[in-house]
């Protein structure tokens, strides 16, 4: 795991914790509560399905990249073999 993808875990565990933390300390109804906490698990549920999707859509990119590199390198790869084929024919 890189260190940019540790620090954006810590800091949404770190904002989901304080955001529950301070939810459930408020003088508030225990129904007004739950419906704080529902809203508040559907923000980071949010938050972790976007950061997820970045993530599912990095790898992706770095995938074709690399596909594309190793295509490029078969290609020169054949290239030399014929000339040199050529050469000794």
């Amino acid at each position: 795991m890189k260190v940019d993808s540790k620090v954006l875990l810590g800091l949404l565990a770190g904002a989901a914790i304080g955001a529950i933390a301070g939810i459930l300390f408020a003088p508030d109804k225990g129904s007004e509560t739950r419906n704080k906490i529902k809203k508040g698990a559907g923000d980071v549920g949010d938050q972790l399905k976007n950061s997820f999707g970045d993530f599912v859509d990095t790898v992706k990119d770095k995938y074709r990249k690399a596909k594309n590199d190793a295509e490029d390198l078969a290609d020169a790869g054949v290239s030399k073999f014929n000339q040199v084929k050529n050469s000794v024919s």
